[in-house]
């Protein structure tokens, strides 16, 4: 398989995850709101503790998804599989693992040990509603893909 058609495939995978994480995080965020059952100081703070942890995953998977919006639009300039750090091909059984990964392995590495990696997300809760040309990143085929 040529590295187009694994790129390909895996623009189709993202794809995928995408739309899912989207649905799945719409669901989080309605069971977020506010309860409507009455019960007792105990029922409370149980409902409480399991909104703060449905909080703390709907954050994870909204860091997700917008890492794998990033690497659609990246698919778009043709810049997906680039290091952003060394801007050298990441091999494409990297990007099979982690297809949103910016960094070959060894830049990861680099961060991880110096301490800047990721840590200062912020989560876009508006891209998890922005539907907005949702069906124009659909349509991609393999002479699309401009590889440097």
């Amino acid at each position: 398989m040529t590295r187009k058609d694994a790129l390909l495939r895996l623009h189709e995978n993202l794809m995928q995850k995408r739309d899912d994480l989207r649905e799945k995080l719409a669901e989080d965020l309605s069971s977020l709101g506010p309860s409507t059952s009455p019960g007792d100081i105990c029922d409370e703070a149980s409902e409480g503790s399991k909104k703060e942890i449905d909080s703390q995953l709907a954050a994870l998977e909204s860091r997700e998804l917008t890492q794998i919006e990033t690497a659609i639009k990246l698919i778009r300039l043709g810049r997906y599989g680039m290091c952003e750090d060394c801007e050298t091909k990441i091999p494409v059984a990297r990007l099979k693992a982690l297809p949103y990964t910016p960094l070959c392995i060894e830049c990861q590495r680099k961060r991880e040990l110096l301490g800047t990696d990721f840590d200062d997300f912020d989560a876009d809760w508006e891209s998890v509603f922005e539907l907005e040309g949702s069906n124009k990143d659909r349509d991609l085929s393999i002479s699309d893909l401009d590889l440097k």
